[in-house]
């Protein structure tokens, strides 16, 4: 009984059906869907706070998915702050971020001027500050603003939680912010603690454990933070019981089955992966049943897969069918074309792999484009 009332805690707004259906076009990636039905809710409640977050937070994660970074491979290894995932910048949708951001702040803090104790406008504009915080760090790469952002964020959601513990969602900002800066380098750590920003990774799992199981709006986000941070911590196993109770709940959504092939990359099942890397791939074959899907990505797996595997030629067919996606990112497509370089010199054809060599340095300077120039001069021996 006590689970089920704080399940209840929340902005009742978050409730209404319309409010649901549109959550159940953005958890299958059908971000324009989606977002005409936010849109609606938001001109049904202009002065709600929540309201005006709803399109902030579709508008966002639709940007993010284009440009490929919600592909969590970005952040399973490298730091958050460390990971080399470049993309270049939309100064008029930045713009665009701010000003729903702000919208969002402005009608809080509106009602907060009447009631400071108002949850539910502390929690929106906690809410808008996090996903602004989110944009700012993965695509302006600007971390220092990215974790003031996060920490006003956090406070925020602090303050929620100590005016009523049962607002179970906004464990989601805590528990991440929790996790992240507790993970950041020792000498970052210890730069952000003069700041007065702190974490500790186990209180942030908890944090996202509890959210995870009871969380009104956020336990999907709570569930994917953790398949990504225990993905980070090696624990497999319970990343991927998170990661499949999402699949299961969203069966259509491209990203939950990348993932459960991810994981099992990870874990050091390469057979298991394969399996489901040639799985996603044969259910995009079934007209509609995925929105939107990035099959560069799975197609690049694949390939990774493949190369540790040692089979050279399936990993360079798996290369060329992700550069053959439309939806492919700059980023990756680097990755791929070198990829294909370094097998095709494991296979003895050179010719071919210096061709793809070059194809990566036509693409401009980046770590990838090093790389091939080395190759260049020296065949790649593994």
């Amino acid at each position: 009984m006590q689970a089920q009332e704080r399940v209840l805690q929340t902005n009742p707004l978050n409730l209404k059906p319309e409010v649901r259906a549109a959550y159940d076009r953005f958890y299958t990636l059908d971000y324009d869907g989606a977002l005409h039905r936010f849109q609606k809710v938001q001109q049904a409640h202009p002065d709600d706070p929540m309201a005006a977050d709803y399109v902030l937070e579709t508008v966002l994660f639709h940007q993010l998915y284009n440009l490929g970074l919600l592909d969590t491979t970005l952040y399973a290894h490298d730091g958050f702050l460390s990971g080399k995932h470049p993309v270049t910048e939309d100064k008029a949708f930045t713009a665009h971020i701010e000003d729903l951001s702000n919208r969002a702040i402005h009608l809080a803090e509106q009602q907060l001027r009447e009631n400071p104790k108002n949850v539910d406008a502390l929690y929106a504009r906690g809410w808008s500050k996090s996903l602004h915080a989110t944009y700012v760090g993965l695509v302006q790469r600007s971390f220092i603003s990215a974790l003031r952002l996060a920490l006003q964020a956090r406070n925020d959601n602090d303050h929620v939680l100590e005016i009523d513990p049962n607002y179970v969602d906004a464990e989601l900002v805590v528990g991440v912010h929790q996790y992240v800066v507790g993970s950041l380098p020792f000498a970052i750590k210890m730069l952000a603690g003069l700041a007065g920003i702190r974490g500790n990774k186990e209180k942030g799992l908890a944090l996202l454990r509890h959210d995870g199981k009871y969380g009104v709006t956020t336990s999907v986000e709570a569930r994917t933070a953790l398949a990504l941070f225990l993905r980070r911590e090696a624990e497999y196993d319970e990343a991927a019981e998170w990661n499949d109770s999402l699949k299961r709940q969203y069966p259509h959504n491209f990203l939950f089955w990348l993932e459960a092939a991810n994981l099992q990359k990870d874990a050091g099942h390469a057979q298991e992966a394969i399996v489901l890397y040639r799985s996603l791939l044969d259910q995009s074959r079934h007209a509609g049943y995925f929105t939107n899907a990035h099959l560069e990505q799975a197609w690049y797996g694949l390939a990774d897969t493949l190369r540790g595997q040692r089979d050279s030629a399936g990993s360079v067919d798996a290369f060329e069918h992700a550069l053959a996606q439309p939806t492919i990112s700059p980023d990756l497509k680097r990755r791929a074309q070198l990829g294909i370089g370094m097998e095709y010199d494991l296979l003895g054809k050179r010719e071919e792999a210096e061709a793809a060599y070059r194809d990566v340095l036509a693409l401009g300077e980046s770590d990838q484009a090093s790389d091939a120039r080395r190759y260049l001069k020296e065949p790649y021996k593994g």
